[in-house]
């Protein structure tokens, strides 16, 4: 899925490569989402943020962070430690 988002300072293009999973979904339609994402044509990364949905059936993103493969690796690691505790 190719989605093109413009404003009045850039245009941000980004590729969706995986959906991956969702950890919340509302009931406007917004939902914190892991994907695959490849942002203006750069490297695929793991990103995780806030989706929502315009009134206009348009998908906004909202702030989030991009991991790499080793990062979400070491993520999971350091969430696996704190569930033990």
């Amino acid at each position: 899925m190719s989605i093109k988002k413009s404003d009045s300072k850039t245009d941000i293009n980004y590729e969706v490569v995986e959906e991956c999973g969702a950890l919340t979904s509302r009931k406007n339609g917004d939902a914190v989402k892991l994907r695959y994402l490849s942002w203006n044509g750069r490297d695929p990364k793991y990103d995780l943020r806030l989706w929502s949905i315009d009134d206009n059936g348009n998908e906004k993103c909202g702030k989030g962070i991009g991991l790499t493969g080793e990062e979400l690796e070491e993520l999971y690691d350091v969430i696996g430690k704190l569930m033990n505790d």
